[in-house]
């Protein structure tokens, strides 16, 4: 037999212009027993409706014990969020900003090695050599002879 007709639908149906009449051609010729080799992995795709058991749509019972259980649950409390427990996160991220620039700042100051620093203290001049102010007067001890070391300077005037 010449199935022409059949494969010029199936044709039309993959590139989607078939209508609905043209699709319940291909579900009845399906539907028959006697399918041709060659069309025979297309049948599954066009007899799966009507193999299938129609689902159980859901009645009114099911809406109403829905509705039941919705008008039992407990109503919800707005709660008031002011406008500074809005802001509190920025006043937080402020906070660590401003803490981050002030380390920062004793930091850089600390650890600067080639400054050398003139310091008046009524009236004298006093010239300290070292990392930082608080270790400019202090002496430091050698690691490897374990001798005490004098590292300021100090001129007076």
């Amino acid at each position: 037999m010449d199935y022409k007709y059949i494969e010029q639908l199936l044709e039309r149906y993959w590139n989607c212009e078939t209508s609905l009449e043209e699709e319940e051609i291909l579900r009845m010729f399906f539907s028959q027993t006697d399918v041709p080799a060659n069309l025979l992995p297309y049948r599954d795709l066009f007899l799966y409706e009507q193999n299938e058991k129609r689902e159980v749509v859901l009645g009114e019972e099911f809406d109403q014990r829905m509705m039941d259980v919705i008008g039992e649950a407990q109503p919800v409390k707005a709660r008031v969020v002011r406008l500074p427990q809005r802001l509190m996160p920025l006043f937080k991220a402020a906070a660590v900003v401003a803490i981050i620039l002030t380390l920062g700042n004793a930091a850089q100051v600390a650890f600067n090695d080639n400054a050398e620093e003139a310091v008046n203290v009524a009236g004298y001049q006093k010239v300290v050599e070292g990392p930082s102010v608080a270790m400019g007067d202090s002496v430091q001890t050698d690691t490897l002879k374990k001798a005490i070391q004098p590292t300021a300077t100090i001129i007076l005037k």
